[in-house]
């Protein structure tokens, strides 16, 4: 198994530290997308700090995406295979109003909006609210 994660950072040009791995592992069990405080919860003996830059590295390389929920705080899910988590290749996420988790709905892409001259897209997102199957 560790091999298999050194390859995945390994990939993405990515060097394998111990909290990087960690992290990863971490973030490939999830179901559903997980904020900062997830983590540090997880890794309560972990610096905040180097778990939010192991984030932001994930997310410069292409290995994770962040979502905006409108939960105020920013979650991270792992990137599909093959994606570029460019704006053409983003997904639908939903959000459960009753137990509060972020899930990413990779089959349901966001459409391209043409935009006026001269305009430039920075970023897309699309969060739909309701409540989950596991809540319903």
């Amino acid at each position: 198994m560790l091999q298999k994660l050194d390859n995945i950072l390994l990939e993405k040009e990515i060097k394998p530290t111990a909290m990087r791995l960690l992290v990863l592992d971490f973030l490939l069990s999830q179901q559903t997308a997980v904020s900062l405080s997830d983590l540090e919860a997880a890794f309560y003996r972990s610096d905040r700090i180097t778990l939010y830059r192991t984030l932001k590295t994930f997310e410069e390389k292409g290995l994770v995406h962040s979502i905006m929920d409108g939960t105020g705080s920013v979650k991270y899910a792992i990137c599909e295979e093959g994606c570029e988590c460019a704006p053409e290749d983003m997904h639908v996420h939903f959000f459960c109003n009753k137990c509060q988790e972020t899930i990413c709905l990779p089959k349901s892409r966001i459409p391209k909006i043409p935009l006026p001259d001269n305009f430039k897209q920075e970023e897309i997102n699309l969060v739909i609210k309701g409540t989950c199957g596991n809540c319903s």
